[in-house]
């Protein structure tokens, strides 16, 4: 046998003198007694990591797997005990978590595990520190990794979340159709607010032209009254408006009131501004053969207001 041996770094070794524990042998090159001491083992000073799944519940009833890595080594100033105390260090410390973890983990919910789950490393740490100090070993991190529940549990808990992200876009959806509608209220409101303006600006050129048409009228023809010259303006206006209705539109077809009341009514009517036209032609003639100026354009002739006049129904 060799009386030289050789420990590797962050490693120890133990040697024995007769079956007797006698010293620890450090990283290098170390010597032993032929035939008297011999290597009974050695010890890995590294830190090492074990990965536990406990399967347990939780306060609501639900059954989850949650796995717990731990991290571990051996304390340099008890070697002896960490070879000696302990046969199987990884299945004491599985032993340990699993006590932790199951006496933890169901007094808290399913939703909860998921938040919780640094404190409950956290637990698992400081018993096994406590714990595992006397046999030698140092605890670096208890680290909950994975917490599954079962599959149908799972399935639910997307199925829940999804429902709730499906009512918060269906309150936005609606927020947004609100004001949408609410724009397009306010849009039309103003439009029609315009439109009102316009045709209220519309209809005041209107009466300042008639107006201007009558003072001008009246000017012209000393004799003729205001209400014969609207009258005039109005005929004309009228023979006007069927005129384009005769020429641009599909049909020259128009309705009137069908009542003999209404009848006559317009029948006086148009008797009337042709009174009052055939009145006004007369004194603008005579007035072109005195002065030699023209003042209103001549009366329409039969035959146009003919051509012009639309069929009544």
């Amino acid at each position: 046998m060799f009386p030289f041996f050789v420990v590797q770094q962050q490693s120890a070794a133990l040697v024995h003198r007769f079956g007797k524990f006698t010293r620890i042998a450090e990283p290098g090159l170390n010597f032993k007694m032929p035939f008297v001491e011999r290597v009974a083992g050695r010890v890995n000073l590294r830190v090492r990591q074990l990965d536990v799944d406990v399967e347990t519940k939780t306060e609501d009833n639900v059954f989850v797997k949650v796995i717990v890595s731990v991290q571990f080594y051996v304390l340099k100033d008890k070697i002896y005990d960490a070879f000696y105390k302990l046969d199987d260090p990884a299945r004491q410390i599985k032993s340990f978590v699993f006590d932790v973890v199951r006496a933890r983990v169901p007094t808290i919910k399913l939703d909860d595990v998921f938040e919780k789950k640094d404190e409950i490393a956290t637990v698992v740490k400081e018993e096994l520190a406590q714990v595992m100090n006397d046999f030698g070993y140092g605890i670096v991190k208890a680290l909950v990794t994975d917490i599954d529940p079962d599959a149908k549990v799972k399935a639910a808990m997307n199925d829940i979340n999804a429902a709730q992200r499906l009512r918060v876009a269906a309150a936005e959806k609606g927020e947004a159709d609100k004001i949408l509608q609410v724009k397009a209220a306010e849009a039309e409101a103003e439009s029609k607010a315009l439109s009102g303006k316009g045709i209220a600006d519309q209809r005041r050129a209107i009466v300042e032209g008639l107006k201007e048409s009558v003072d001008e009228f009246q000017k012209s023809v000393e004799d003729a009254s205001a209400a014969e010259v609207m009258n005039l303006v109005l005929m004309t206006q009228y023979f006007d408006t069927l005129k384009e209705i005769g020429n641009s539109s599909n049909t020259n077809t128009i309705l009137l009131p069908h009542s003999p009341g209404h009848l006559t009514d317009l029948a006086g009517q148009i008797r009337d501004s042709m009174i009052a036209g055939d009145q006004a032609s007369a004194m603008t003639n005579a007035g072109r053969n005195s002065s030699k100026l023209s003042a209103v354009p001549e009366p329409l002739p039969q035959s146009t207001k003919a051509s012009t006049s639309p069929q009544i129904s």
